[in-house]
């Protein structure tokens, strides 16, 4: 039987601090910035109680709209500490999708950096919220937000309406140490403590609603999975906003009291120097990232031989991919995880020692305490071994819904507690699990099934290509046809008949696909997923101007 960790965030934190004080929890390389666990929860009590002193209580709505700045890990631990709820937002939202969240998530403290990229935030906000420009802190009204009482800056700059992070910190005198025990003490592992917002890839942004119990369960069994110990040093470049930063970073190393060390924003050059300077033991990515550094000019020069483990996952990975981060970046223990936000968010994960074989062509095993079956999408009939159908799991790490969308909630999750991933999946006679692609994403082309993956990775085999993504295109003779979108490694060049040739008699005709297109680089989401539909609306204007 899986033992379960019972306890919150804030308990796991001061825990830490109490058995290891004076173990580095958080570097920030490039910055030299180094808390030990007793300098983080030093931090984390002194900013919860700052959040009290401005009215923050249990179950309110905090947004924080953020790179993977040292106070965004200080915030999560705050805000689990008073049981208020963390709503996490992508980087890369505009102000149509901030606009949407801050209102359907209800929230009650906004919390932003400066700018990424070229979305300036203090602009946005004030665009958005013309009433911070004449409200005085923490008076806030607001016509469009009526939730909306407070905004913190992540920095010590002032800006107009809002209070600075040093502001809010010198505000914890107000709380006393009595006071914040009391708070502490009506909180449950059970509660909902973050609240992170689906892609929204296809329809509106869901928040799905997590509690301490489901993301630190699901930590403790990723880092089982990487075998963690409190000597690992856990390099992440993956967004803190979204479960692959906070639950398979932050979560699985703190379960297991070693070292997070994250990547403001993903450069494959800063990782390097990060992995090599810091001694990492464990890396992440998305095959997208882990690509960019194995073909980065001056990868021969760093040495990565502390790596040992570590996580690929948020999108199918290349079996050649896997290959070579085993081999040339030392990480012989890498392991690929499957999952879902809803799902808190790993369901099924390799392990360290399970053969190559089955790590470069798996998603691996259910984590303990999960459930999971392969049924037919049309009658819901579970189905045997190395059949194709929808995945589907049952357990602890299973979310509390969608907030305020209750029917959803029940598409998603059926009244026997089984939750309908939307991806399809197979499983062999020893309990490993496939994904061959999303139900949306399967192509029909005259009555055949074709599942992408399964042709990426058949192409992915010809010299030349670097990464390939196969789509859906309408068609009315089959219905659908198939089109390949290619990234070519530098110096290579290739025609879409070399393309269409290699697949001849290597593979179904239906497979082939009809159109081949070269691109530089693939649209992403701020946590590095290929957005295929994007692909397909840019297949649609191309074949409508032929």
């Amino acid at each position: 039987m899986a033992e379960f960790l019972n306890y919150t965030l804030g308990e796991l934190l001061e825990r830490n601090a109490k058995r290891d004080p004076h173990r580095e929890a958080m570097v920030y390389s490039d910055r030299d910035l180094r808390y030990t666990y007793k300098d983080l929860d030093e931090r984390v009590t002194s900013l919860a109680k700052g959040l009290a002193a401005i009215g923050v209580e249990k179950g309110d709505h905090v947004a924080i709209w953020a790179t993977n700045v040292p106070d965004w890990i200080v915030m999560l631990f705050a805000t689990a500490k008073i049981g208020a709820v963390l709503v996490t937002i992508n980087t890369n939202n505009r102000p149509f999708e901030l606009e949407y969240i801050l209102k359907q998530s209800d929230a009650k403290v906004m919390v932003i950096i400066d700018e990424y990229r070229d979305i300036d935030y203090v602009r946005t906000l004030y665009e958005l919220v013309p009433e911070l420009r004449t409200c005085p802190r923490g008076y806030l009204k607001s016509d469009k937000f009526p939730h909306l009482e407070n905004v913190i800056y992540l920095g010590p700059e002032k800006h107009r309406g809002m209070y600075n992070i040093n502001e809010i910190i010198a505000l914890s005198c107000i709380i006393g140490d009595d006071e914040l025990q009391e708070i502490q003490a009506g909180l449950n592992a059970h509660d909902v403590i973050n609240m992170q917002y689906t892609s929204g890839t296809t329809g509106l942004p869901k928040g799905v609603m997590l509690t301490h119990y489901n993301i630190l369960n699901n930590g403790y069994f990723i880092g089982q999975r990487q075998r963690f110990s409190k000597e690992d040093r856990l390099c992440l470049p993956v967004p803190l906003f979204h479960c692959f930063g906070i639950v398979l970073g932050v979560m699985a190393i703190y379960a297991h009291g070693g070292t997070v060390i994250p990547i403001e924003t993903f450069d494959p050059l800063k990782v390097l120097a990060t992995v090599q300077k810091e001694k990492c033991t464990a890396l992440y990515g998305v095959p997208t990232m882990f690509i960019a550094e194995l073909n980065h000019p001056m990868f021969d020069i760093f040495d990565l031989k502390t790596l040992r483990t570590g996580i690929m996952a948020g999108s199918p990975c290349p079996e050649p991919i896997m290959r070579q981060v085993m081999e040339k970046m030392h990480c012989k223990e890498i392991t690929i995880a499957y999952g879902l936000t809803e799902a808190s968010p790993v369901i099924t994960q390799t392990s360290t020692d399970d053969p190559i074989e089955v790590r470069v062509s798996t998603v691996g095993k259910p984590l303990p305490g999960i459930e999971v079956k392969i049924i037919d999408p049309e009658t819901g009939e579970e189905l045997p071994p190395n059949e194709p159908g929808e995945l589907c799991a049952r357990g602890y790490n299973i979310m509390k819904g969608y907030y305020k969308m209750p029917g959803e909630t029940e598409e998603a999750i059926d009244k026997d507690g089984w939750l309908h991933s939307g991806d399809i999946a197979l499983v062999d006679e020893n309990g490993y699990y496939q994904i061959t692609g999303r139900l949306k994403d399967m192509i029909i082309r005259g009555g055949e099934n074709i599942y992408p993956k399964e042709v990426e990775d058949f192409i992915y085999t010809m010299e030349g290509i670097q990464d390939v993504q196969i789509i859906g295109v309408p068609s009315e003779r089959y219905g659908e046809e198939t089109a390949a979108y290619i990234q070519l490694k530098e110096g290579v060049s290739m025609e879409p008949s070399d393309v269409k040739d290699y697949c001849r008699g290597r593979i179904a005709r239906y497979k082939i696909p009809k159109y081949v297109f070269f691109v530089d680089e693939f649209p992403l989401t701020a946590s590095g997923k290929i957005q295929k539909y994007k692909l397909r609306e840019d297949a649609a204007a191309r074949l409508e101007e032929k």
